[in-house]
């Protein structure tokens, strides 16, 4: 059977991967060398130096291009990288439209790094189409998004955006990293490219830094493998070797996310330390009937809005025994994390309080751990939390 005829838990374990030709080996094997030897000048077997090319590296390329149903994969050395691969494909007076809600470290390259080479950037809240379409210009030649988005978890309608974004021949990039494929499925919603941070929940064991870039627009996939071998920030075989090996639970580990942050989500709804609560599993969340249609999951993600203030959100997170006060997600472990002080310092405070990122909002990343440890961990939080006010 071919990939594309195969389900997506299988296509985790198999995907873009064959049994290695030269053993049998059934896992990829962690190809380290940094060059290859060539029959003559020019002749070589398929790779000549490891930044242009690598066996490791290529299986975990077709397993990612597998699973979201692209014939391109391109892996990078982070997600940032994978970003910022995606924004050298532009040039100097192009123009990107951007959801207003991404990860810090996103609204970094786009607001400090990627203006000094003269791209102009336009943050807007992407759930009203029609505001889309007024915002794109003559030069506009990117539209990017994050749904659910972080740490907002913001749902836009990706089919409706892609539509726009066609009707005015402009590529649309979503960042598919808190859905992952197995949830989402960007490129079959009309999505031009699929950005990760392989960090997050492809990998799922908070081990490996890493990104990818997926799409089966030939052009793009060429000029990105491109900037890939010119620039270099490629991942090392053995971080591609690991992340292969976590994706291979990737369906399984969706499940769960899935299963627990519901559940924490509905008890924390009507927790009365809460002031509000956002995830899109939620009936009252705006976008639950977008998430509803476009995703078979509603993530692990949950963020919300701790009565208090500053005080309490601190005390919330120092009390914590089974989440951990971190940054980053996906993992099989709890983690929580405070995003004004933490994940979205970069981001103005003005600009952050328009976003309702204030001082009492709380992120947690629900890992696999047991629903009921979880709840009486954060218990312990809110208990702490009371004692400041």
């Amino acid at each position: 059977m071919r990939n594309n005829e195969l389900s997506i838990e299988t296509r985790c374990i198999h995907g873009g991967q064959e049994h290695d030709r030269l053993t049998g080996a059934v896992m990829a094997p962690i190809v380290l060398s940094t060059t290859f030897a060539q029959d003559g000048p020019g002749e070589h077997r398929g790779y000549d130096y490891s930044r242009a090319g690598n066996p490791t590296r290529d299986a975990l390329e077709a397993c990612l291009a597998s699973l979201e149903g692209a014939t391109h994969g391109i892996a990078f050395a982070s997600g940032c990288a994978a970003t910022t691969g995606v924004l050298m494909t532009l040039k100097a007076g192009d123009h990107v439209l951007v959801g207003d809600d991404v990860y810090g470290g996103t609204f970094r390259i786009f607001d400090r790094v990627v203006k000094q080479f003269g791209l102009d950037a336009t943050f807007l809240d992407m759930s009203d189409i029609a505001r889309v379409k007024a915002a794109i210009k003559p030069n506009t030649r990117l539209i990017w998004l994050e749904t659910p988005s972080n740490p907002m978890l913001k749902i836009f309608d990706i089919a409706a955006i892609a539509k726009v974004a066609k009707e005015h021949g402009v590529p649309l990039a979503v960042d598919n990293t808190f859905a992952t494929p197995v949830l989402q499925q960007p490129l079959s919603l009309g999505a031009t490219l699929v950005v990760h941070s392989t960090t997050k929940y492809i990998n799922g064991h908070s081990d490996v830094v890493g990104g990818a870039v997926m799409t089966s627009d030939t052009e793009l996939g060429e000029k990105l493998r491109f900037i890939q071998k010119a620039v270099g920030a490629v991942p090392s075989p053995f971080d591609c070797y690991m992340v292969l090996r976590g994706v291979k639970t990737l369906a399984v580990r969706m499940r769960q996310h899935v299963e627990t942050a519901g559940a924490l989500a509905e008890w924390l709804a009507t927790h009365p330390d809460v002031e509000r609560v956002y995830y899109p599993g939620l009936r009252n969340h705006p976008g639950h009937a977008i998430a509803a249609r476009q995703m078979s999951g509603f993530g692990g993600m949950i963020t919300f809005v701790l009565r208090g203030g500053l005080g309490a959100a601190q005390a919330f997170l120092k009390a914590l025994q089974v989440f951990v006060c971190a940054e980053s997600l996906g993992g099989v472990e709890s983690l929580a994390e405070h995003p004004a002080i933490m994940t979205h310092a970069s981001v103005p405070k003005e600009a952050r309080e328009l976003l309702g990122i204030g001082d009492g909002l709380i992120r947690l990343s629900v890992g696999i751990e047991a629903a009921s440890d979880l709840r009486n961990d954060l218990g312990q939080g809110f208990a702490a939390a009371r004692k400041t006010r």
